[in-house]
């Protein structure tokens, strides 16, 4: 197919060409019939065509070769072959079609092995609640076990799990998509973190953990989602409370930082080892010993950078610091 499309490619310009020179001369033995001075110019002007053809054809051979790479290369990635590439060359206009077909090549095969991943991931999440389910619904018809509250409650705890994970996963498809709904408005960020750490004193009272709110009350009011900023707070210090042991310290902080407002949770817990940190934020990554499905943190920051923010994670022997930044509210 490339073969066949530089030959073309070639052969109509130089068919295009040759209907040029012959019309041109046919016009010009036509203008100067019986003039005395035709002949010198009629071999030099057919020298001057030949060699004006030999290079537009050459040049048009060294356009049309890598078109055609891209054009062959196309045609494997549309057969699922995203490892397809091609060499970036010829002029310039067409290198970065060169470039950017590979560009396009390499994300469609990340989203790919993102796709099959995710459906790996969710299949392995499933099937414990489903198991569960199916065991002690069994058990029930069969007449093993009682049917009373005590049988049935697993079976209702299980489908609120798959619940969560569902939620999870509508959540954050739609962020992930750009077609969140974002009902953005003017936010004190103190009255943020104050109201994510009422909502877990009891609970870290309870623990034996000590929860705190700082940041002063003159901060910029964020643009932000409350609702959605409630999210993230929420799973912050939820993570915090789990991988910090009693007698430790949770703090909440809210400061102005690089233009906009950093909200942040810090824990004196048990940290995250270093190999771990860069992946905190992957789908289903989650510590042995962690509750959940392994996606909070992946929605805490796909809903930060819905926002316009950004979020880091940072851990050590002494615990773990959460900073996510965002953009203050615009005045009119």
């Amino acid at each position: 197919m490339r073969r066949h499309f530089v030959r073309k490619f070639v052969v109509v310009l130089a068919l295009f060409l040759a209907a040029i020179v012959g019309l041109s001369a046919l016009i010009g033995g036509l203008l100067f019939r019986g003039h005395e001075h035709r002949g010198p110019f009629i071999p030099i002007g057919i020298v001057l065509v030949v060699f004006a053809i030999f290079l537009i054809a050459r040049a048009g051979r060294g356009f049309a070769s890598p078109v055609a790479d891209v054009m062959e290369a196309a045609d494997r990635v549309a057969a699922g072959d995203y490892e397809s590439r091609v060499r970036e060359r010829g002029p310039r206009e067409v290198q970065r079609l060169g470039r950017a077909f590979n560009e396009m090549a390499e994300r469609l095969g990340t989203n790919e092995d993102r796709r099959r991943q995710l459906l790996a991931d969710v299949t392995h999440e499933l099937r414990t609640p489903l198991s569960v389910i199916q065991a002690n619904l069994e058990a029930l018809i069969d007449g093993l076990y009682p049917i009373d509250d005590a049988h049935l409650r697993p079976v209702l705890e299980e489908t609120k799990v798959m619940g969560r994970l569902l939620d999870d996963l509508q959540t954050l498809s739609t962020a992930e998509a750009g077609v969140l709904t974002l009902h953005r408005e003017p936010t004190d960020p103190r009255q943020l973190i104050d109201t994510a750490v009422q909502s877990f004193r009891a609970q870290a009272e309870e623990a034996g953990v000590r929860l705190e709110s700082k940041g002063a009350d003159t901060l910029p009011a964020l643009d932000v989602d409350r609702l959605r900023i409630g999210e993230v707070l929420t799973n912050l210090i939820s993570n915090a409370l789990h991988h910090t042991p009693a007698g430790g310290t949770i703090v909440a902080d809210a400061h102005e930082a690089d233009g906009g407002i950093a909200l942040s949770v810090s824990d004196t817990g048990t940290g995250i080892a270093q190999e771990q940190l860069p992946h905190v934020f992957d789908r289903f990554a989650r510590a042995p010993d962690s509750p959940g499905a392994g996606l909070g943190l992946t929605i805490a920051k796909t809903l930060v950078e819905a926002h316009g923010g950004r979020i880091r994670a940072e851990s050590g022997p002494a615990g773990t610091t959460f900073v996510f930044t965002l953009p203050v509210h615009a005045k009119d």
